[in-house]
């Protein structure tokens, strides 16, 4: 037998999410992070200029791309990939207005998983958050881990306000670390903290950041937290400049 989507067969591969136009510098953030993943997997990956000539595509609009990176390689599940393949996908980008709810959900991710900080193309559990939310009138759901801390959303990092000082999850809570994340900390002091679900009380209002949104301002299930639609939006034209 040759080789065998190993993507398809055993979720291991990798992906970014972006929303075009987009600036080479905020490119290169989603390359480094790609290739990051791809080592940690010992899946092949493509040199940049490849991925360049994939993503940084003349679009008339607002739109999504989606980059998969494929793992092509021996059928056994222990086996180890030999080539990559990839899958591009272009769309009109969806704009969502906030502020939008959040709900606490109900799965646990353990803070040791190692997949959860990488943008794996294994994505069930967030899927099940994502359609958990939804189906409880939620835009998303909020993910905790074994020890009741804070991770992020099943698409989105957080970001929390307390006086003029943002907080985020710390990575060994056990979430990804997105490019827009990375771009707000080369020009905003953003503490990393681990922080338990019923210290939610003690901030004064939430975001969720990611590629594609920007920044919106969230209610939170069960906590009076006050949405900020105009630092929401102050932060989010930080986030284009890049």
């Amino acid at each position: 037998m040759g080789m065998i989507n190993r993507t398809l067969l055993y979720g291991e591969g990798i992906f970014e999410t972006m929303r075009l136009p987009i600036s080479e510098e905020r490119l290169k953030l989603h390359y480094r992070r790609l290739r990051h993943s791809a080592e940690f997997f010992g899946i092949p990956c493509p040199d940049y200029e490849e991925f360049k000539k994939d993503c940084l595509l003349d679009v008339k609009e607002d739109s999504y791309l989606k980059f998969c990176l494929i793992s092509k390689g021996e059928d056994y599940y222990g086996g180890a990939p030999k080539d990559y393949g990839k899958l591009v996908i272009l769309k009109k980008l969806k704009l969502v207005e906030g502020p939008v709810k959040l709900s606490l959900s109900p799965y646990r991710r353990h803070s040791s998983d190692p997949i959860c900080r990488h943008k794996s193309t294994n994505y069930l559990f967030n899927v099940m958050v994502k359609k958990h939310a939804l189906k409880e009138g939620f835009y998303d759901g909020v993910i905790l881990n074994e020890r009741e801390e804070v991770c992020e959303t099943s698409s989105a990092n957080l970001l929390f306000l307390k006086g003029s000082l943002l907080y985020t999850p710390a990575q060994e809570s056990g979430r990804l670390e997105g490019t827009t994340l990375s771009v707000l900390k080369t020009t905003m002091d953003i503490k990393q903290e681990r922080i338990k679900v019923s210290q939610l009380e003690n901030f004064e209002a939430v975001f969720i950041i990611n590629a594609l949104i920007g920044c919106l301002p969230v209610y939170v299930e069960g906590f009076e937290l006050e949405p900020l639609p105009q630092l929401a939006l102050e932060i989010k034209k930080t986030i284009e400049s890049f």
